[in-house]
């Protein structure tokens, strides 16, 4: 027995010792430790940009430090600075810090023998909340399905995206702000530079993303600092023209545009007691607690007058990604893109009246009919559907015709699955709520609300993303196909309670009004 007893603790030694080389990998700063969970290797809070702190608070990312011996990877580094926003449809799971320049990826453990497909998670939360931490995140179900999967943080808020013009005279090679978008840009160049020591392909990079995410992707696309980092994009509520971009420069202003970023970052360190725009200001600026610059910042005070948001900065934002793309700009690559049937939209309207007055005269009674036909007059749910399209359903539209008339393969989608659990609350499926679908992380989401229709439908969903992630083509065995987007038959796939299904898209006359809309908006 004794013998049979060491024999076994020397067998679970070996095995611990096999896993543990199994879930080792060396990259460029150093080796790394994972943790294997069960069929997949978890690498989390790895550095790919040196801690953006002291001096190098709003600098562009620079690169990480190296390490001697075996870094463990076992958790997640710190969401960046920010308030958490208690409503958050995907919740933190770490406490936010400026030291947050950090990714994660998973993978199979079993290696292959083909290197494997990369997706490149971008979260939202309209750049000022968000993280690489939430389990509604993880990419462990993309891994069992032969993906290696990346998500990693970027700077929110002023610390992300700040204007000032010392900062700009800092800059001899133009006027930076969108430290937010660099970041990007930096884990984008560690996936091409670090994902083979993973078994991924850094010549098959697929990068998705949702609300803020989904811009940064139409951000990305249209970047010439983003060039060749990626090969396929999925943009997930995420628009595509300027409803979602107030077309704000780093420094000077468009006619009748807002002011530069230059000018809203002044008016933020007057507020908090610093004034000039020398040198001395910016080293105050850069000193400051990091709870003072962050004020209290939240997606509830995102319109704050003294933060910018992205800017156009004319070396990572250099336009207006929809009319970037309608002049034949961007990356040359397939895209999904899409929004949800009850999507965000934020109206002002104080009446019906003024909900419809941007239609015009001629479109008033078109409208009437396509938005409200029951004649209901509600104010706030008109109002709202009229915004969404507008900002979300349209452009996504727009993005897709235009594609589609340059020979970019596009494929349009509609997600409508609301949870079981959420049918009588919802009657349609809100901003956001497709993430855990299409992450197939409904379990974390749900828990013991989850239904045997809702693992279906996050099984569906996955599977085209993994496909087109794969392929660059969504479709594949088992399941509906989902046409390539044409303007001819406007067909879309729409996710709905009752599974995918490939259609013209009924809202079509409610598009083409919002699209008229969209087209007067256009800076």
């Amino acid at each position: 027995m004794k013998t049979l007893s060491i024999a076994g603790v020397a067998l679970a030694l070996l095995a611990g010792a096999a896993q543990a080389e199994t879930a080792r990998v060396t990259v460029a700063s150093g080796a790394l430790q994972g943790v294997v969970e069960g069929e997949v290797v978890a690498f989390k809070g790895v550095p790919f940009a040196a801690p953006p702190v002291g001096d190098l608070r709003w600098r562009p990312p620079q690169p990480a430090a190296s390490w001697s011996g075996v870094r463990p990877a076992a958790a997640y580094g710190a969401d960046c600075m920010q308030k958490p926003f208690p409503s958050d449809a995907a919740p933190l799971g770490t406490t936010p810090a400026e030291d947050c320049l950090v990714l994660n990826v998973w993978r199979p453990v079993k290696a292959s023998a083909a290197k494997l497909p990369v997706m490149v998670w971008i979260y939202g939360g309209g750049f000022v909340n968000g993280g690489s931490s939430p389990a509604v995140y993880a990419g462990t179900e993309f891994a069992k399905n032969g993906v290696v999967f990346v998500s990693f943080n970027y700077r929110l808020g002023r610390f992300g995206f700040f204007g000032h013009p010392a900062l700009t005279r800092e800059s001899p090679d133009g006027p930076l702000g969108n430290y937010g978008f660099m970041d990007q840009v930096a884990a984008l160049q560690w996936v091409r530079h670090n994902i083979e020591a993973f078994g991924g392909d850094p010549g098959n990079v697929t990068i998705f993303g949702e609300s803020a995410g989904g811009f940064s992707v139409h951000t990305l696309a249209t970047s010439p600092a983003a060039q060749g980092l990626f090969h396929k994009a999925i943009v997930q509520s995420g628009g595509g023209r300027g409803s979602l971009s107030p077309g704000r420069r780093v420094t000077g202003g468009a006619p009748g545009g807002p002011p530069s970023g230059e000018a809203v970052g002044l008016a933020f360190a007057k507020r908090i007691g610093i004034e000039g725009e020398d040198a001395a200001a910016l080293a105050a600026l850069r000193e400051a607690p990091a709870e003072t610059i962050l004020s209290g910042l939240d997606m509830m005070t995102m319109f704050d007058p003294t933060y910018s948001g992205p800017m156009i900065d004319g070396k990572i934002a250099v336009g207006e990604p929809g009319a970037i793309y309608k002049a034949g700009g961007g990356a040359k690559i397939p895209m999904i893109l899409g929004a949800n049937s009850m999507d965000i939209g934020f109206s002002q309207a104080r009446t019906i009246d003024e909900v419809f007055a941007p239609f015009g005269a001629a479109n008033r009674a078109k409208a009437q009919a396509a938005y409200d036909p029951a004649n209901s007059g509600n104010l706030r749910m008109v109002g709202m559907t009229v915004a969404s399209d507008q900002m979300m359903v349209e452009p996504a539209r727009y993005v897709a015709r235009t594609f589609a008339a340059q020979s970019r393969p596009a494929y349009a989608y509609r997600f409508s699955y609301v949870a079981e659990s959420m049918r009588k609350e919802w009657p349609g499926a809100p901003h956001a709520t497709d993430i855990p679908f299409v992450l197939n992380t409904v379990k974390a989401k749900y828990g013991a609300a989850l239904t045997a229709s809702d693992a279906k439908a996050a099984e569906a969903a996955s599977a085209y993303w993994i496909a087109f992630a794969k392929t660059g083509d969504p479709n594949g065995p088992g399941r509906p196909k989902w046409p390539a987007y044409e303007p001819a038959s406007d067909q879309i796939l729409d996710f709905t309670n009752d599974g995918p299904v490939a259609k013209a898209d009924p809202w079509k006359v409610r598009l083409d009004l919002a699209e008229s809309v969209n087209d007067k908006a256009v800076h």
